[in-house]
């Protein structure tokens, strides 16, 4: 179905989100805040266990942050919904799987879009840059994101110059987890959507919360949480039929039915 800028598919437990704002599918405050509103919904539907999100049309994944809006005054810090920009970088307790199908050009706030899901598979043809330096604005997210994902001088350099990261290199540093043929890109997307779908939720959930919440912990703070759960998603995993499903089914030589409870 058709949302303004999105077109939303519901796949049994996976819901594919295209944002698709011709010619290049950048992201006003409007379209923003619709897929704030939208990852919000994901986040709380319990039929729904991953989410894709991938750009329409072969050339953008994302163009970033709309400049058309800009220069008729919108300022980067406009209310941009629940999510933040691009609906996902400041959703609270978003603790199900997200990847992103990089189809084509990730530039500015679309290379933060994608560098907000949990995995990113890209076509061959894809390409990186942060050219903010250029507009005279701060690439937030990506000031803030890129320096914990690839070496510092990699993402300085990337910040710094604004210069094209061809799909190879963003590889080699550890951003992307594969990269296919353009043809290939949904049907794998898709592929190892279906795959996580199967996955037990309540861990996925508790994985996210703790990575998320012990980023700035010391490594023993960050255990001694877990172990004294500390964190609600790892405290209801651990109080769960999904806990005792798994121990049941390994020792029963099955596969595991997760209930999500």
């Amino acid at each position: 179905m058709a949302d303004g800028p999105l077109r939303l598919t519901r796949n049994g437990p996976v819901l594919e989100v295209v944002l698709d704002r011709p010619k290049a599918n950048a992201i006003d405050a409007a379209t923003s805040q619709a897929m704030g509103e939208c990852f919000a919904a994901f986040r709380d539907d319990p039929a729904l266990r991953v989410a894709i999100v991938t750009g329409g049309g072969e050339k953008f994944f994302s163009a970033g942050w709309d400049l058309k809006e800009a220069a008729q005054g919108a300022r980067p810090d406009s209310d941009y919904g629940i999510g933040g920009f691009g609906g996902l970088q400041q959703l609270p307790n978003l603790n199900k799987p997200i990847i992103a199908a990089v189809n084509g050009i990730a530039v500015g706030g679309g290379f933060e879009l994608a560098l907000s899901a949990d995995l990113i598979i890209a076509a061959k043809h894809a390409r990186f840059a942060l050219p903010e330096i250029r507009a005279g604005t701060l690439a937030d997210a990506a000031t803030i994101k890129l320096p914990r994902r690839i070496p510092y001088h990699v993402a300085m350099d990337l910040l710094l110059t604004g210069r094209w990261m061809e799909v190879e290199e963003a590889q080699r540093w550890g951003l992307l987890k594969e990269i296919v043929p353009a043809e290939r890109l949904m049907p794998r997307v898709r592929e190892l959507a279906f795959v996580l779908s199967q996955g037990p939720p309540l861990v996925f959930a508790a994985i996210k919360e703790v990575m998320r919440e012990t980023e700035t912990l010391s490594e023993q703070e960050a255990v001694t949480r877990v172990a004294t759960r500390r964190f609600p998603t790892v405290d209801r995993l651990y109080s769960s039929e999904d806990q005792l499903e798994g121990a049941r089914a390994f020792v029963e030589k099955r596969d595991p039915v997760w209930k999500g409870r």
